[in-house]
């Protein structure tokens, strides 16, 4: 941040603001807007691409623009930002293929959708944000592979936990200290919770029922801490992480691992329920130096061998441009996989599935999802959350069991499933100890 806003400020002082394209105007993306719109020098939206073209309308409204312009196509949306409008559309494609866009921020939660808009703006040139932690957890490693070939910057965002977690991570290596445990705060965890069950709090907020129960029964915490493993090489301790409760601090878990176990699995992503200060994220590290020991421990972190850093918040949509501009000016990515995948995100039954169910979305009725280690999950063919909507079950499946892919059909001809196969050709999964 200490860069970037004198980068922006430039940019807006030269009067080349970074054009951005952000497809899903759902929650998040109605925050990024207002926050783009009214809070960002040197960024512009230029394009909101939504299914409903009355939500990106209303979103923009709201933020304060006064000139909204429908378009169908890339020159449309040029047209549009030379004439100072933001344009709108339905048509990602017509996003990635303008002129006036910089880069492009995916926050629709999607996974096939999700895919076809990445390799769409890898082809066309962009850089792209996710605000898609399930595309990234399913085959970010084979976009990432296919956005470098392509000189593109496809980067995780700032102010999501993963991304708040690799910018803790960075700051601790930069201390001369070795990360072996990136944690996550939650204030909730059950595996059984339902749009239903929480409707509620969804109106509330103004929420998608099925996103917010992704958060609630583990899935989204899962997708977060795998996409955080295949950016630093870690793993987790068992299939679903430790995932303790813990009503005290964070610094207290220093005390609750095994150092030499944490340094033989190269580091571990974890969580905890109900821990100070929520909602952060923490990481646990170890210095090989006594002397910096010595200085650590007289700088009030303890004698360690572990201490603990932790960020006492996450800010989401407001920390994204952060993200737009990191890309675009520095061509530096917030959170990246470094090759194959180390964790993967399995789907298990929350309920009795009979044969012949088809498997809804994540945070839905069917299934919820688990970290589990890649080795595992490729040599056991566990069936990826991210895959498994729309699948359809050929056997009884009971409640907690975990799917593969032998027990589903899935639908036809779908990008996913290609770079899925994609990538377990072109990055395999190294078999750990």
């Amino acid at each position: 941040m200490i860069l970037i806003d004198k980068a922006l400020q430039a940019r807006e002082n030269e009067g080349r603001p970074i054009g951005v394209a952000l497809v899903g105007a759902g929650f998040m993306g109605r925050g990024l807007i207002n926050q783009i719109v009214n809070s960002v020098p040197g960024m512009r939206v230029a394009v909101v691409v939504n299914r409903t073209l009355e939500k990106a309308e209303k979103a923009l409204v709201d933020a304060g623009v006064t000139d909204v312009r429908v378009v169908h196509d890339a020159a449309g949306v040029d047209a549009a930002v030379a004439a100072g409008a933001v344009a709108i559309t339905t048509d990602h494609r017509a996003a990635v293929g303008a002129a006036s866009v910089d880069a492009l921020v995916e926050a629709t939660g999607a996974v096939e959708y999700g895919c076809h808009v990445v390799v769409d703006a890898i082809a066309a040139g962009k850089d792209i944000v996710l605000m898609n932690a399930e595309v990234d957890g399913t085959v970010g490693p084979i976009l990432s592979k296919r956005a470098k070939a392509a000189g593109v910057i496809l980067t995780g965002c700032d102010g999501d936990q993963p991304g708040v977690e690799m910018n803790l991570v960075r700051f601790v290596r930069g201390l001369g200290l070795t990360p072996l445990v990136c944690g996550n705060i939650k204030g909730l965890q059950d595996e059984y919770r339902t749009p239903t069950t929480q409707a509620g709090f969804a109106a509330k907020w103004g929420q998608d029922p099925y996103m917010v129960t992704s958060f609630a029964d583990g899935t989204k915490v899962s997708f977060e801490q795998a996409i955080v493993a295949n950016a630093t090489g870690m793993t987790v301790e068992k299939r679903g992480m430790r995932g303790a409760d813990h009503a005290g601090h964070v610094d207290e878990l220093t005390s609750t691992f095994d150092v030499d176990e944490l340094k033989r699995l190269g580091g571990v992503v974890d969580y905890v329920v109900g821990a100070k200060p929520g909602p952060g994220v923490y990481v646990l590290a170890t210095h090989d130096d006594p002397k910096q020991r010595h200085y650590l421990n007289l700088y009030k972190l303890g004698e360690g061998p572990l201490y603990s850093f932790y960020t006492p918040y996450h800010l989401c949509h407001f920390e994204v441009p952060n993200t737009v501009a990191r890309a675009v000016i520095f061509r530096d990515a917030a959170l990246e996989p470094l090759g194959a995948p180390t964790v993967e995100v399995i789907a298990v039954a929350k309920t009795d599935l009979p044969a012949g169910t088809v498997i809804d979305g994540l945070g839905g009725y069917h299934t919820y999802g688990v970290a589990e280690r890649a080795d595992t999950t490729a040599s056991e063919a566990l069936l990826p959350i991210g895959v498994a909507e729309g699948a359809r079950t050929v056997r009884d499946i009971a409640k907690d069991e975990v799917l593969t892919y032998a027990d589903v059909e899935l639908p036809e001809g779908r990008l996913v499933d290609r770079l899925r196969t994609e990538q377990a050709a072109e990055l395999p999964v190294l078999q750990r100890v």
